[in-house]
Formats: C-alpha cells, structure tokens, sequence
C-alpha cells in the first residue's frame, strides 16, 4: 500500500500561490514600519502578515479518480443545495440544475479546482456587486466567472467563482477549448467568496448544507448514484 510522508513543514511552511510571495512581502514590510512607529502595531502586522501567509496556501490534495465523482472545487462550508437556474451567460437554459455552492471565509484556502474533468466549453466573466457572497442573490448580482466543463460522455456542468464582499479579484487560468482533470486548480479569488457548481439533471448531492469541504477531495456527487440528496444533522 502506497504511503504519504506528511512532515511538521507541510503544516506550517505549505506552499504558496504564484500571487501569494508579492502580497506577504507588502505586508511583511508594513509590519516593520508599523513595529518601528508602536511596538503594538507592530505585532498587529506580524499577525496580518502570517494570516496573509496562510491565505495564499497551495496545498497539494489528493483527488479521487475513480469516474464520475464530482470533486468539490473549493475549501469551505456547503452553504447551499439546490435546484437554481444557472448563470444565464453561459446559455444553458432556464430549467434548474441541481446547485452547490461552497462559501470561502477569509481564512480558506482559496485555490480552485475543476470539479470534474473535460474539455472548458465557454469561459465567461460578468462584472457585479459586492454583496455578501452567504446571500443567494449574490450568483445574479455579484461579479463572476463562469464555466462549462463538457465530460468525456457529453454532460455540462457549470462552474462559477462568485466575489463576496470583500473579494475584489477573480483569477481564471483556464480558457475555452482547454482540458482540464478533475481536480486540477483551475484560478483562485481573494479575499473570501463562493464557487458554485450546477450539475446535469438527476444527480444526488452526497454532502450536506453546513458540511466542511476540501477543494479537490470531498466528493460532491457520483453521477453513477441516483436518488435523493443526503441529509444530515449538528451532532
């Protein structure tokens, strides 16, 4: 059986975002001026810069591969499930999918990644509001970037990133045409968000709302289950 060595640097030094080195050193550099001016505010930007540090973690994850999972494409909360309409920029219709939404705090890791793989059909960003990204008028209202990922047997599923109330940039590496694996990091957003995932019809959630998820490793749904999404209950 194939092991991970997990060592006490994985935890405290993970990798970084490429975005990530430009932002801590900012802050890092702020902290000293602040250290210099009043010891207190000093350590306010030691913890600011830590806590910036930790925000643009790259973890590697393991990602099941066994067909048909849908993998969750950000760490958070389920916040979210149900049947909703999908962005009416991707032109997939007005009937509603099956919707997961994931919310991001501010202390995620914010690294996304393709919920399931195939080819980026259409790749579409709309410009928004702010709004609280807990709200569900935030997948019409806030700015997005949406996807449609078209699997191997021919099913769509959208992905959006949705900014939240303090998130000001979108990032999407993925264009149209591109193939992409499940699991694979696909942008990122900062600072605190949501990504929703529409799935085709009769596909059974197998996670809950108020569920923690991990990008690339929770499973959110296996297209090869049928029946009515999980429940579950605050033990």
């Amino acid at each position: 059986m194939k092991s991970i060595d997990i060592t006490w640097r994985d935890y405290i030094f993970p990798p970084l975002h490429p975005e990530g080195p430009g932002f801590v050193a900012v802050f890092a550099i702020a902290a000293l001026i602040l250290w210099w001016i009043w010891t207190p505010l000093g350590l306010v930007g030691l913890a600011l810069t830590v806590w910036c540090f930790y925000f643009f973690r790259d973890p590697d994850r393991v990602t099941p591969k066994q067909t048909g999972l849908v993998i969750s494409p950000a760490d958070g909360v389920v916040q979210m499930i149900g049947p909703a309409a999908p962005p009416a920029e991707l032109e997939m219709g007005t009937e509603p999918l099956m919707r997961i939404s994931v919310f991001m705090s501010v202390f995620d890791c914010h690294v996304n990644r393709a919920p399931i793989g195939g080819a980026i059909m259409k790749e579409e960003y709309t410009p928004g509001k702010f709004v609280n990204a807990t709200l569900d008028k935030a997948s019409e209202d806030n700015e997005r970037q949406s996807l449609i990922i078209r699997t191997a047997d021919g099913k769509d599923f959208a992905v959006v990133q949705i900014a939240g109330l303090v998130a000001r940039r979108i990032r999407c590496d993925v264009r149209e045409g591109q193939q992409v694996v499940t699991g694979q990091r696909f942008g990122m957003i900062r600072f605190g968000s949501r990504v929703d995932v529409y799935m085709p019809d009769g596909v059974a959630p197998l996670v809950i709302v108020g569920q923690k998820a991990i990008a690339g490793e929770t499973v959110l749904a296996d297209l090869a289950v049928k029946g009515q999404p999980r429940v579950g209950e605050v033990l």
